[in-house]
């Protein structure tokens, strides 16, 4: 993600001053059958990176600009053929440094 110089008007009167990225864990239950495909699939989500596999769990980590992507993202993947369930696990906010300065 990358910081934009000059605050949006959405930003400024939303009060967001300050670019952030959320990064968030989950784990989503599989269908083992299905684990090959599922993970082919999330292979190709942008913002998510698989961390570990096991029969019928995988442990993802999604990053993205609020927390309204992360959730419809866990909703997409919810929605998929052999996934039992995706459950954020933590979230963690960051800003981006430079959002808002002058250069």
């Amino acid at each position: 993600m990358t910081a934009t110089r000059n605050p949006s008007r959405r930003s400024l009167l939303s009060g967001r001053l300050h670019e952030t990225v959320h990064i968030s864990s989950a784990v989503v239950s599989v269908l083992p059958a299905h684990r090959d495909a599922v993970l082919g699939r999330l292979a190709l989500m942008r913002g998510v990176e698989v961390h570990h596999q096991a029969e019928s769990k995988i442990v993802i980590v999604l990053e993205a600009s609020d927390s309204g992507a992360i959730g419809r993202r866990l909703i997409e993947i919810a929605a998929m053929e052999g996934v039992l369930a995706a459950n954020m696990v933590f979230e963690q906010v960051e800003r981006l440094p430079g959002f808002g300065e002058q250069t």
